[in-house]
């Protein structure tokens, strides 16, 4: 029997959906953490600070930055203040709140969503472990995962795998050396980056904090 052109169609169609559907019900817990955590906005205000805030206010928001000669360390310190006060102050520059001049207004070159992840950030710039959390977040997790267990999307395409750094069992020095010098310089994995090329000494010193918190037990 012959099965008429619009009833395969059909049957092509069904097995197409049928078919996402069980990629998106299979989608890995990996995938999902990765997603979650990227989509936190005190991570998503990270990435606005470093691009367009820490010229000025440093990484730490204590006004050591490039900009610090020009205006002044205590001119250029994140103080704590409302949410109010810092959305006026983004938003409209400095002089909308009696401040120089010259902190720009950033209403159109930032997004609504972008000036509130950043408000979200603002509120942990002082705190090393959380400055660290963040660079972790937007820089680690892709080999190391989101729980820094050695489990990240990309782990196995590695041989050997990345680091499980909850297990760790290499001190601050040694952590600070292959973050900055990557893998290959340490005797190890040459596909760990040499992170010093991209990240600050500040941001480094900032994920070694963070991850002295989320070590569970060194491995014997």
């Amino acid at each position: 029997m012959k099965i008429p052109g619009i009833v395969v169609s059909m049957m092509v169609l069904i097995v197409s959906i049928s078919v996402v559907n069980l990629v998106h019900a299979g989608e890995t817990d990996t995938r999902k953490e990765i997603r979650a955590a990227k989509s936190k906005p005190t991570i998503r205000g990270g990435i606005v600070y470093k691009n367009y805030c820490v010229l000025c206010h440093g990484e730490r928001g204590d006004g050591m930055a490039r900009a610090t000669k020009l205006y002044g360390q205590g001119n250029l310190v994140i103080k704590a203040r409302d949410d109010d006060y810092y959305q006026q102050i983004i938003r409209y520059g400095g002089s909308s709140v009696g401040l120089s001049r010259y902190m720009p207004a950033w209403e159109e070159e930032l997004s609504e969503e972008q000036i509130n992840d950043v408000i979200d950030y603002i509120s942990i710039v002082n705190d090393p472990v959380e400055r660290g959390r963040v660079v972790f977040m937007t820089s680690c997790i892709l080999c190391h995962g989101v729980k820094a267990n050695g489990k990240g999307r990309a782990s196995v395409m590695y041989d050997p795998r990345p680091a499980d750094l909850t297990r760790s069992d290499k001190n601050d020095s040694y952590k600070k050396m292959i973050i900055t010098m990557g893998g290959e310089a340490m005797g190890r994995s040459k596909v760990m980056p040499q992170w010093g090329l991209q990240l600050k000494e500040q941001e480094i010193d900032d994920v070694i904090e963070y991850l002295r918190t989320i070590l569970v037990k060194p491995l014997k």
